[in-house]
């Protein structure tokens, strides 16, 4: 079995599958492809990570081509570092996975994600070495290290803020024993605000381990027992962020986009007047946006998706329900310590609580999620699916939305019902499977 690109990099367990071999023949097929003059490399904190990153640097140092060790560092970082000195950029992280995997994200020169055809163009090659390549020789030199890998990415957070200081804030900060574990603070204490620390002592197996954006809860119960302003939570390698208030509600990724598409407009800094969403975004920041005259435009689920429209030029602000948001003028891909310092940065700005701030920015629809298993991941929707979809979709009017979609990287249908009312949307989204089950063996 091999590993194939998904929405965001190459995952699967490591050792098992994603080892040493697999990460040389991923880095020479994509110095081969990407044919950068240099390459920046790397990592979060598993256990695995060390020696995969070792293995790509020896890789790529036996091409010939320069290669920097960043050590321990967030993703949005290496993106940063290989936009400003542009090389490429590889991250050895599997994001929110447990520490069971691992993965590889690739950037070319000036740190924009692969376009489609590259892609396509790495994995052909690597299946080519990875049938031609029967060991993996050792590291023949200790790789160089990036003098101060930070430095730039700090200072390109200070200026997106407009050089203003965060002082008066008071932020809990959930690090996923992750990549941000080292940085988070020194980031936020340079800016000026009071920062607490939770899950920042990495050992290895303890990154995302019921902590980070994924699990919130205990970092809720610590923004309301500290009277804390706001919470952040990140993921492994601090690309995405889920945002607490200061009640422990939740603000996910499409509140957040809802909060800055419109404070941004409001300042007449939103490019076009247009903010990207994906599928997924929630009927309720549909209507939010419509109702502040922003245009939405739609994009699949991914944030290589949302780039890439960012990229046409039509918007300049987009992002996912997950907490990828990607500020295209400040940054080349998600980066969830800059989402954290700009929205504490629009919280001083507003000089107002944080859980009335997002509460009134739009109203969440109950969202009902259901996965349906199939024969293949080719199943399609049958004309009768369609039907039953249509019937839905009257019922619910403009009170609702619906979307079933066949899922890109597993042998299900995923059925997604928004309503006004969550006991309608469940009923609903149950009625569609039941479909689905009845009409696809």
């Amino acid at each position: 079995m091999t590993l194939s690109f998904g929405t965001d990099g190459v995952r699967g367990p490591a050792p098992e599958i994603l080892d040493q071999k697999f990460v040389t023949c991923l880095a020479l097929a994509a110095t081969e492809v990407l044919a950068a003059d240099g390459w920046i490399v790397g990592r979060d904190t598993r256990d695995s990570g060390p020696a995969l990153a070792q293995a790509i640097l020896s890789a790529i140092g036996r091409a010939g081509i320069p290669a920097v060790d960043c050590g321990v560092i967030p993703t949005p970082t290496v993106a940063h570092l290989s936009k400003v000195e542009n090389s490429g950029g590889i991250v050895v992280s599997a994001s929110h996975n447990a520490w069971t995997d691992n993965g590889v994200k690739i950037f070319a020169p000036g740190g924009r994600k692969l376009l489609d055809k590259e892609q396509e163009m790495i994995e052909k090659r690597l299946d080519e070495l990875l049938s031609e390549t029967t060991s993996i020789p050792e590291p023949s030199s200790t790789p160089k290290q990036h003098p101060d890998p930070t430095e730039s990415w700090i200072n390109s957070i200070t200026e997106a803020i407009e050089n203003r200081s965060l002082d008066g804030a008071h932020v809990v900060i959930d690090c996923a024993n992750g990549s941000a574990s080292y940085i988070a603070e020194p980031l936020f204490r340079r800016l000026g605000a009071k920062v607490d620390l939770i899950n920042a002592q990495p050992d290895g197996r303890n990154i995302n381990q019921d902590c980070g954006s994924t699990h919130t809860e205990s970092l809720s119960k610590i923004v309301q027992s500290t009277g804390a302003d706001l919470g952040l939570a990140l993921d492994g390698d601090a690309d995405r962020l889920i945002a607490i208030a200061s009640n422990g509600e939740l603000i996910d990724g499409d509140r957040q986009l809802c909060l800055f598409a419109t404070d941004l407009d409001q300042r007449d800094m939103l490019l076009n007047k247009s903010v990207v969403i994906t599928v997924m975004s929630n009927f309720g920041l549909r209507q939010a946006m419509k109702q502040a005259d922003i245009t939405t435009i739609e994009v699949p689920v991914g944030d290589r998706n949302v780039l890439s429209r960012l990229d046409d030029g039509d918007a300049d602000l987009g992002g996912e329900q997950s907490g990828h948001l990607i500020f295209r003028k400040h940054a080349t891909t998600g980066d969830g310590l800059l989402s954290g310092v700009l929205l504490t940065d629009l919280l001083l700005r507003r000089d107002q609580n944080s859980a009335a701030l997002a509460s009134e920015a739009m109203r969440q629809f109950p969202q009902i999620l259901l996965n349906v298993p199939v024969a293949s991941k080719s199943s399609a929707i049958t004309a009768d699916i369609r039907k039953e979809i249509q019937i839905t979709e009257e019922r619910l009017g403009n009170d609702g939305r619906v979307l079933v979609r066949p899922s890109g990287t597993e042998p299900l249908i995923r059925v997604m019902v928004e309503a006004v009312d969550e006991a309608l949307a469940n009923s609903e989204a149950q009625r569609l499977a039941n479909v689905i089950r009845s009409t696809i063996d």
